[in-house]
C-alpha cells in the first residue's frame, strides 16, 4: 500500500522489529510476521487508520490507546505509562531527583519552605525554613495562580545548573536573592525511625525503592546504638515497589537458607529467594504493622516473617497483590508494566485477591467493599475457603492465601475517631493551611520554647485559637458540624493531627509519627504484645 508517509510507517515497523529482535526482551520472544499473524493484523489496522481515515488522527495517541486497550483486558496491574508518567513513577523508587532541595507547601498562592534538605543545595546557600520563594529566574511564581506542578518544573532541572531564586524572609524588609546550583536530591523511602519505648525501635517504610535497603540498614544501626533490642516494622499504607528490595529486607531477619519468597509464571520458571545468613537482626523480636493498603513488596516482607514464624503481624488484612510486573521500556521513554508471574510466600501462599479480567473498577473498589461488609471493623466478617488454608513453617499455625495476609492480631478500624467534619476540613486543605500559618507565625518562639523535641512532645498543647480558626474557616466554606456532639468528637483527633503536623514542620517525619503513634490502636497493640516477656 503506497501512502503519503509510507516510508515513515515502514521505518516505524522496522524499528519495532529491531527493538524486539535485539533487545533482552526480544531474545525471549519470537515475532511472527506472517500474513495471518495478529501483529500483522494490528499493523494494517494502524496504517489504514493513520492514512485513510476521513479526519486527521494523532498516531502516537492511536498506538497508546491500542496498547492500553490490550492491557485493560488483562489483570489490574498490567499497565502502560507515558514518558512523563514513567518519570514521575520512577522518582520515588529510584531514590533521587535533581533540584534545589527543599520541602515546601503552598499557602494560598505562595511557596513556603517547610525545611531545606540537610546539606542540600538550598541549605548551602542559606535558605531556611519559613522562607517564601516568590520568583524563579526573575519570573514571579507568587500571586500568579501558578500550579504546584508548574512551580516544581521550574525549580527542578539538571544537576549543576543554576537557578536564581527571589526570597522573602520574615523580619527582613528587602527581598533576598539566592543562586542555587541544582544537585541530586535524595528521596527517602523510610518515613520514620526512632526509639518508641525503651529497648524497642520503630521503623516505618513508605515504599520499596532502589535505596530502601541501604536506608533500612542505616536506620537499624542508628537504633541499635540507642539500645534497640526489639523492632516494630510499620508497613501500613506501603503500596510496595521493588521485589528485590523486599527480599533484601526480609533477609535481615531470617536464618541462612530460609525461603523468603518465590515467583513463578506461565513462561517464567520458579525462582526462589533465600536468606544468605548475613542478616543483622536475626534474634530480636519483630512486629509487622499492616492495613488494607499494605500491598505487593510490603506483603512479601510480611509473608516471609509470618510464614517463617519469625515475628507476628498486627493490623488488618492486607491489600492482596501477589502479581509480579516486568517493566518493558519502549523507544520513546514510555513503558509497559506487564504481569509475568505470581509470587508466593514461603508456605506456598499466593495472596493475590480475586479479580475478573477487564473489570478494573470492581477491583479498585475492593477496600470500599470491605468497609461496607464490615471486614475493616470486625474480624468475624472475613472468611477464607478451606482450600486456601496453609501452615506456617515452624509452629504450623494456620494461615490463608487468596486475598491478602490476615494479621495474627486483628485491630479494627475506628470509624468514629475521624469524623465527617474532620474529613471535610482536611479534604479542603483547611487543616493543613491553618497549621502552616500557625507555624509560620510562631516558628521562632516555638523553637525557643521547645529546643528539644521531647520537651515539645511532653508539654506542647495545641492552642484553642488554632482550632477555632480552623472551624471558622470551615464555616466560611460551608463546612459545619451537624451538631455540637460531632464538634466535640472531632476535636481530640484534630488536635493530635495538628500537634503532629507542627512537630513535622519544626523537625521531621520521625517526630510526626512519634506523636501520631501514641494514639494509634495498631501501634498500641504491637507494643502490648512486645511487653509480654519473651518465651524463648
Amino acid at each position: 500500500m503506497k501512502t503519503r508517509n509510507g516510508t515513515l510507517l515502514i521505518t516505524g515497523v522496522l524499528l519495532i522489529l529491531f527493538y524486539f529482535t535485539f533487545s533482552p526482551l526480544g531474545a525471549q520472544m519470537r515475532i511472527n510476521m506472517s500474513e495471518d499473524s495478529p501483529l500483522r493484523k494490528l499493523q494494517i489496522a494502524e496504517m489504514a487508520t493513520a492514512n485513510l481515515y476521513v479526519d486527521s488522527v494523532d498516531e502516537t495517541k492511536l498506538v497508546e490507546d491500542a496498547i492500553r486497550g490490550m492491557l485493560e483486558k488483562l489483570d489490574p496491574h498490567s499497565q502502560y505509562s507515558t514518558p512523563k508518567e514513567v518519570k514521575a513513577m520512577n522518582e520515588p523508587l529510584n531514590g533521587n531527583f535533581e533540584g534545589i532541595g527543599v520541602q515546601f507547601n503552598m499557602i494560598e498562592d505562595t511557596l513556603l519552605v517547610i525545611q531545606p534538605v540537610t546539606n542540600g543545595p538550598s541549605e548551602k546557600v542559606g535558605i531556611i525554613a519559613g522562607d517564601r520563594i516568590i520568583s524563579v529566574n526573575d519570573t514571579a511564581i507568587a500571586g500568579v495562580k501558578m500550579s504546584k506542578e508548574e512551580i516544581m518544573k521550574r525549580l527542578r532541572g539538571p544537576k549543576d545548573t543554576k537557578v536564581k531564586l527571589g526570597v522573602v524572609r520574615r523580619g527582613i524588609k528587602d527581598q533576598l536573592t539566592f543562586t542555587v546550583v541544582r544537585d541530586k536530591i535524595p528521596v527517602k523511602s523510610i518515613d520514620a525511625a526512632y526509639i518508641i519505648r525503651p529497648g524497642i525501635g520503630y521503623i516505618r517504610i513508605g515504599n520499596f525503592g532502589a535505596t530502601t535497603y541501604q536506608e533500612f540498614v542505616e536506620a537499624m544501626e542508628k537504633l541499635r546504638k540507642q539500645g534497640m533490642k526489639d523492632l516494630v516494622l510499620d508497613l501500613q499504607e506501603n503500596g510496595g515497589g521493588y521485589l528485590q528490595a523486599a527480599a533484601d529486607i526480609s533477609n535481615e531477619f531470617l536464618q541462612k537458607g530460609d525461603l523468603l519468597v518465590y515467583t513463578q509464571g506461565r513462561r517464567q520458571a520458579r525462582r526462589d529467594y533465600r536468606a544468605d545468613g548475613n542478616g543483622s537482626f536475626k534474634q530480636g523480636r519483630v512486629v509487622v504493622l499492616v492495613d488494607e493498603y499494605t500491598a505487593s513488596a510490603a506483603e512479601i516482607v510480611t509473608g516471609a516473617i509470618q510464614d517463617q514464624d519469625r515475628g507476628f503481624v498486627v493490623g488488618r488484612r492486607t491489600f492482596g497483590k501477589g502479581l509480579v510486573q516486568r517493566p518493558i521500556d519502549l523507544p520513546d521513554g514510555s513503558m509497559i508494566r506487564l504481569t509475568i508471574a505470581h509470587y508466593y510466600t514461603p508456605s506456598g501462599r499466593c495472596i493475590q485477591k480475586p479479580y475478573v479480567k477487564g473489570k478494573q473498577t470492581d477491583y479498585a473498589m475492593d477496600v470500599v467493599n470491605r468497609l461496607k461488609h464490615g471486614e475493616l471493623t470486625n474480624a468475624d466478617s472475613i472468611h477464607f475457603a478451606d482450600s486456601l488454608k496453609f501452615e506456617t513453617l515452624r509452629e504450623h499455625r494456620t494461615v490463608y492465601g487468596g486475598g491478602g495476609i490476615m494479621p495474627d492480631y486483628f485491630v479494627p478500624l475506628d470509624t468514629t475517631r475521624y469524623t465527617m467534619l474532620h474529613r471535610q476540613l482536611a479534604a479542603k486543605s483547611i487543616v493543613l493551611q491553618q497549621c502552616l500559618r500557625y507555624v509560620d507565625n510562631h516558628r521562632k518562639e516555638l523553637k525557643k520554647q521547645y529546643p528539644q523535641f521531647e520537651t515539645f512532645k511532653q508539654q506542647f498543647e495545641v492552642p484553642k485559637a488554632l482550632v477555632d480558626e480552623i472551624i471558622a474557616e470551615g464555616k466560611k466554606q460551608k463546612i459545619e458540624p451537624k451538631d455540637d456532639a460531632e464538634l466535640e468528637r472531632t476535636q481530640p483527633y484534630l488536635r493530635l493531627q495538628l500537634k503532629a503536623l507542627i512537630a513535622r514542620d519544626l523537625w521531621d517525619m520521625s517526630e510526626y509519627f512519634s506523636i501520631f503513634n501514641e494514639q494509634s490502636d495498631i501501634v498500641r497493640k504491637a507494643l502490648e504484645q512486645l511487653s509480654v516477656p519473651n518465651r524463648d
